[in-house]
This record gives C-alpha cells, structure tokens and sequence, in this order.
C-alpha cells in the first residue's frame, strides 16, 4: 500500500508524517487533564509523549498523579517491537469503570525508559481529557492510543485503509 498524502500544516502545527519510525519519546510541559465518572482523574505538567509516524501523539502519565483508586490492574497484555510488553489497567472515576483503558510498560525496553511508572490512557471511552486546555479527540480505529489536536495534522492511522501504512 502506498503511503498517503500528508495533510498541509499552517504554522505551529505537526504532521505526523513528520514523525520518526521507530518513534522518538520526549518530555513534554505540556499540561493534560482526564475526566472520567465526573471527576478529575489526573491533571498534570509531568508528561512524556511519544511521536511515531502516522499517528498523533500518544501521551504518557505518572502513574503517581491520578487520584487515589483511578487506575486498577486490568485483564490482558500486549507487546509492542519497541517499547517492549505493556499490561493493561482499568480506569475508575465516580461510579464509571472502563476496562483495559489504560496501558503502561513496566520494564520498558531500551531507549523507552521514560515509560516505566506513567501509563497512557485511551480518550475514547473517558468524559474528557485535554492537552494545553484543549479537548483531544482519540484517534481513529480504537486500537491505538493517540490524541488528535488542532496543532497535529494526519492522516492518522487506525481509520479504514490505513492498516498497511
């Protein structure tokens, strides 16, 4: 399959197609906020991300800054080629429960260290979570983690098609 035409970029944005492969990770000050069950789950500066090509931003969060109870051991387990295997968490927040909504990597592999203690959070199923005060949409497809904002541009992978890129 052909990889797709990126999407134009204005001046203070990212094209994911910018992005490396394998993908760079770097901290960020960027501040993200998740809401969930109608509460604030975590709200923190202390974020890492990571950047791979054709996808946005996954971002990851110290485990030590969500509220107390909000992250419990899930079911399942994943591997990714490089940053090693990831176990699943069930995110919690008021009476609400998603399962497996959240993943981290507790022995990440090398070049990924910045991973271990922080955990990456689907946006999909949580009442909202934002980057800088903006709203982030989760990327398409339900499988990878990302967060679309308005100063990252795609195409992003995980909608229809884009299974080859």
């Amino acid at each position: 399959m052909r990889r797709p035409v990126a999407d134009p970029i204005v001046p203070g944005q990212e094209s994911v197609w910018a992005y490396p492969r394998p993908p760079r990770i770097e901290r960020t000050d960027l501040r993200v906020t998740i809401d969930f069950g109608g509460v604030r789950i975590v709200d923190t500066t202390d974020v890492v991300r990571v950047l791979e090509t054709s996808h946005p931003p996954v971002y990851y969060l110290p485990i030590a800054d969500f509220a107390d109870g909000a992250l419990t051991p899930g079911e399942g387990s994943s591997f990714c080629e490089f940053k090693g295997a990831a176990r699943y968490l069930d995110v919690r927040g008021g009476d609400a429960v998603a399962t497996a909504a959240g993943w981290n990597y507790p022995q990440p592999s090398a070049g990924y260290e910045l991973l271990r203690d922080r955990i990456a959070i689907y946006a999909q199923p949580m009442d909202r979570c934002t980057v800088d005060g903006e709203v982030a949409v989760p990327q398409p497809g339900g499988f990878y983690g990302g967060w679309v904002t308005s100063w990252v541009v795609g195409p992003f992978k995980g909608g229809p098609g884009s299974f080859g890129w």
